[in-house]
């Protein structure tokens, strides 16, 4: 299986994963049919404008929905900026290496989209991240898929959700395979999700100390060098 297909199988999983949600009887790839029905052409002529100013949009998209979708589901409350006393998910430690790039995605088709009278305030931005995700799988060079929607925008946005939430770098196989479980993945979608990472990168922080002297004994001696 190539990286691509991998990308995409993640992709399916956590649209599978959405389904244990209250919301989950609304999804349907025509959800916008009568309410905005070129909401996915625009999303994707948006994606393919910013596609084209920089590779980076397709990691970026890709990483900031991972994020969402585990904090507390795919409600784009990872998007949502602090305010007052309290600090968002976006301004946690874990969320903060997050790429620009990938919050200006979603916003720009989120203003393509409300450009247009009938779509104006009628299309969530969980809705447009999802659709923007799977349209920068496309523009990177994988296969299309069809995204079930009708998911709502997430009224609360605070950095303690994330705590425990995401995986962690220093993560041995049984902390990861029990993260994923808990969000109704099994080994299989954790390596296809790990995949994704091929076409972004990882920061030197994060795993530099288990390449140096001494390297990690847990750690292919070849895989290291």
């Amino acid at each position: 299986m190539d990286r691509f297909s991998l990308v995409l199988v993640w992709s399916l999983c956590l649209s599978l994963c959405m389904f244990s949600t209250p919301t989950s009887a609304q999804l349907k790839t025509n959800f916008y049919a009568n309410i905005c029905p070129n909401v996915e052409s625009i999303v994707k002529s948006a994606v393919t404008k910013k596609f084209q100013q920089t590779f980076v949009t397709v990691p970026a998209t890709i990483r900031l929905f991972f994020h969402d979708c585990f904090v507390q589901g795919c409600d784009a409350s990872v998007i949502v900026a602090s305010s007052g006393s309290n600090k968002a998910e976006k301004d946690h430690p874990d969320n903060l290496s997050l790429a620009g790039d990938g919050f200006d995605t979603v916003i720009k088709a989120k203003a393509a989209v409300d450009a247009v009278a009938q779509c104006r305030n009628k299309v969530s931005c969980a809705d447009i991240l999802a659709l923007a995700t799977r349209d920068a799988i496309v523009l990177s060079g994988g296969p299309s898929y069809p995204v079930e929607l009708g998911r709502l925008d997430g009224l609360r946005s605070t950095s303690s959700s994330v705590n425990g939430k995401l995986p962690q770098p220093t993560f041995n196989v049984d902390q990861l395979t029990s993260m994923f479980r808990a969000n109704g993945l099994d080994q299989t979608d954790m390596v296809a999700l790990s995949g994704a990472h091929t076409v972004g990168f990882s920061h030197c922080s994060k795993f530099a100390s288990r390449i140096q002297n001494p390297v990690d004994p847990t750690m292919s001696k070849t895989y290291a060098a």
